[in-house]
């Protein structure tokens, strides 16, 4: 049955409350209907960090574990915010949803596509549902984007580009504890859990930051679905020398061989007839932080590095054309309520938005804005580049995660949806504070 009490408390609990899960935590103490009622890590400073900072919000103390599975056996929980080391997210979704607790997974790769159907398999026999805590599709571009998109501006879709493109090599070679990333570390050796997914795999690791938000332009799973994808690794120097120049010669770092790629580039191909091209780029020198985001259709483009718009036979001189002047005139109804309400939290805001959506789904007991089926499909990326490089960048099939649904589910991120719909509302998300 919905939950459909207005001023009903949504009881969630966290596992993984390091850097990343603790500021989620943070995010969620600012909205009046969440209660902290569970955090779960294996690091008791990490546990009493954030329950010192809900106390001190004066919140009840969190119980604490050290154990996922623990807590979900002993807690009443709506929902489990998981923000663990990227190989654990999927299986303790798993346990969640078994549990009849609804999990929500911060971003990172899948180990398998097994691990994916897996997913999709626990989350159609549970009476709870799982949604992907991707920020990047709750962005203000991004969603402007999305409404030029609906609105025809830019015709036709024919290809969008993205990618995760940050200069990582400090943090990756980093065995040493010292570093901001310490809360984020493997138990073992020490080891900051993203370099040893270096170590170990060759593959786009870290896809749904770009092709998140580019799958709602596309409608993936809502009358479109990915069919299948190529990806090609280069050569792996970037770490290597980074710690030549900059490690002592007895630092464990040194002398790795490192399995993963500088550069990743993957093509999907969509069923539509569209294209989809994502660079995994974090190994090499570059002075900024980009998705290198690009939507190309037959009447113009928007160009996320140049902060800039083109439209054919509009646009003056053949020129581009200042982005934050679309940006303003086709403002997703979302952001035009969330700006008069005061934008909050981590990432422009958006960290508040999708935890809201999380929550809200929750509360009326319908899909959250990113489901289950796009958890799979946007995190699958991973194995399946995998796959193709070691194929020798052969063409791999897509899996179909909705077992067809694709072809009728509405689209993602509609105007509000009616009250009969199994969606959750916008309206609804600036609710709660």
């Amino acid at each position: 049955m919905a939950r459909t009490a207005d001023d009903e408390t949504i009881e969630l609990g966290f596992t993984g409350v390091g850097a990343r899960g603790a500021g989620l935590a943070r995010r969620c103490l600012t909205m009046e209907d969440v209660e902290i009622r569970a955090v779960c890590d294996v690091q008791d400073r990490r546990l009493d960090a954030v329950s010192e900072r809900v106390t001190d919000e004066g919140r009840p103390a969190p119980n604490t574990y050290h154990d996922h599975q623990e807590m979900l056996a002993a807690e009443d929980l709506d929902g489990v915010v998981i923000a663990t080391s990227w190989r654990f997210h999927l299986p303790m979704a798993i346990q969640a949803l078994e549990a009849g607790v609804w999990p929500g997974l911060d971003v990172g790769p899948a180990s398998s596509v097994e691990e994916c159907w897996s997913l999709v398999d626990a989350a159609e026999a549970s009476d709870a549902r799982c949604m992907l805590l991707e920020n990047g599709c709750f962005g203000r571009d991004r969603l402007s984007v999305l409404n030029m998109v609906r609105h025809g501006l830019f015709g036709e879709i024919v290809h969008v580009e993205c990618g995760y493109c940050h200069d990582l090599r400090g943090r990756l070679n980093d065995v040493s504890g010292t570093s901001r990333e310490d809360s984020a570390r493997e138990l073992s050796g020490g080891r900051y859990f993203r370099g040893i997914q270096h170590e170990k795999r060759n593959c786009d690791l870290y896809p749904t930051h770009g092709v998140g938000p580019l799958a709602t332009c596309l409608d993936i799973n809502r009358g479109n679905r990915f069919l299948s994808l190529t990806s090609t690794a280069s050569k792996a120097r970037g770490l290597a020398d980074w710690g030549e120049r900059h490690l002592p010669e007895d630092h464990p770092s040194r002398g790795l061989d490192w399995r993963h790629g500088d550069i990743i580039t993957t093509v999907i191909r969509c069923a539509n007839g569209e294209t989809m091209t994502v660079t995994h780029d974090v190994s090499l020198p570059r002075p900024d932080n980009s998705k290198r985001f690009m939507v190309r259709g037959t009447r113009g483009m928007w160009q996320e590095e140049q902060d800039a718009v083109y439209i054919d036979e509009q646009s003056p001189d053949h020129e581009w054309e200042d982005f934050a002047d679309y940006r303003d005139e086709y403002e997703h109804s979302l952001w035009d309520a969330y700006q008069e309400t005061g934008v909050r939290g981590g990432h422009g805001g958006a960290d508040y938005l999708v935890l809201r959506g999380f929550v809200e789904a929750i509360k009326q007991d319908v899909r959250p804005p990113i489901d289950v089926y796009d958890t799979a499909a946007w995190r699958a990326v991973s194995p399946l580049s995998e796959e193709s490089i070691a194929q020798g960048s052969e063409p791999v099939a897509f899996p179909d995660f909705t077992n067809g649904r694709w072809m009728t589910d509405e689209p993602i991120f509609d105007p509000p949806a009616a009250a009969d719909d199994d969606r959750v509302s916008f309206d609804s998300l600036l609710e709660g504070e």
